[in-house]
């Protein structure tokens, strides 16, 4: 059986993790990073998901979304 691969451009896979990231934000305290991978283009990390961000990511970091939630009132 042959498997069809669909094929995604550079910049579609950005603006694919750019929507993940901008949605993620809306309902988090943590900024949203947009990170170039050699493998998978790019994708979206929730920063929370780290103490602080590892220098390996940081520097592949090309974008950043704060993170819209405050508990300030």
């Amino acid at each position: 059986m042959a498997t069809q691969f669909q094929r995604t451009s550079t910049s579609d896979r950005y603006f694919a993790a750019l929507a993940v990231a901008e949605r993620r934000a809306l309902h988090s305290f943590f900024d949203q990073h947009i990170v170039e991978d050699k493998r998978l283009g790019y994708f979206a990390l929730d920063e929370g998901d780290y103490n602080a961000l590892p220098s390996h990511l940081a520097a592949r970091v090309v974008h950043t979304i704060h993170g819209a939630m405050s508990d300030e009132f």
